[in-house]
């Protein structure tokens, strides 16, 4: 039961006093291919999360695969933002999270009021800038109160559940890709730098899917 308590430590003072509270996380930040990925979960009501929530990192494929019909039905709702490879080079990496992250919180049907963040920075308030002459989207949400939490997907439940439903999701798009592009090996690495997509990157070049203002090895 502790390790319940633990999870919901941040959510419940505020559940306690009204708020919707939203984890956010993201997933692929540096991966070399493929997308930005953010999810957002929201709960309003205080209940026991599924056993076995944890950091999606610390979980195996079968365990946060296993984990996502559970987290739907303990969660109000949730949704993912996505931001292409191609957008990431345009707008560079936090404008383009500033990005996946307003467009989770866009596609949930009732609007958040208090925002749980993993990291140690809010990336809701990334600067909106022009980035290789183009215009990146409003940010929507900059204003939205919240707390950031370092290694928050191990202490917070909402910022757990957001990063298993995100890498998931993810994860399952790379393994689509790996179908378009087997060579780079994306169904096992999911876009990171492993050694095998490393070598293929440097006899094949990056192809269309890869961040290509990332120094790549040529």
């Amino acid at each position: 039961m502790a390790s319940v308590v633990d999870l919901l430590c941040n959510e419940r003072a505020l559940i306690a006093r009204g708020d919707v509270v939203v984890g956010l996380d993201e997933v692929g930040r540096g991966s070399l291919a493929g997308p930005l990925v953010v999810g957002a979960v929201t709960l309003s009501v205080v209940k026991d999360p599924p056993e076995g929530l944890d950091d999606s990192k610390a979980l195996s494929s079968r365990q946060r695969e296993a984990l996502v019909p559970d987290l739907e039905r303990w969660c109000d709702e949730w949704s993912l933002g996505w931001v292409s490879a191609e957008e990431i080079d345009e707008w560079g990496l936090a404008m383009a999270l500033s990005v996946a992250a307003t467009r989770a919180l866009d596609g949930l049907t009732r609007s958040p009021s208090f925002a749980l963040v993993d990291g140690p920075h809010n990336f809701l308030r990334a600067p909106r800038e022009v980035s290789f002459g183009v215009d990146a989207p409003p940010a929507g949400y900059a204003d939205l109160a919240h707390t950031t939490i370092v290694k928050g997907d191990s202490v917070s439940a909402v910022i757990a559940a957001a990063s298993v439903v995100a890498k998931v999701r993810r994860d399952q798009y790379m393994r689509e890709l790996h179908a378009q592009c087997p060579l780079y090996e994306w169904e096992s690495n999911k876009g990171y730098g492993s050694a095998a997509h490393l070598t293929a990157l440097r006899a094949l070049g990056p192809s269309i899917h890869h961040r290509r203002s990332w120094k790549l090895p040529n």
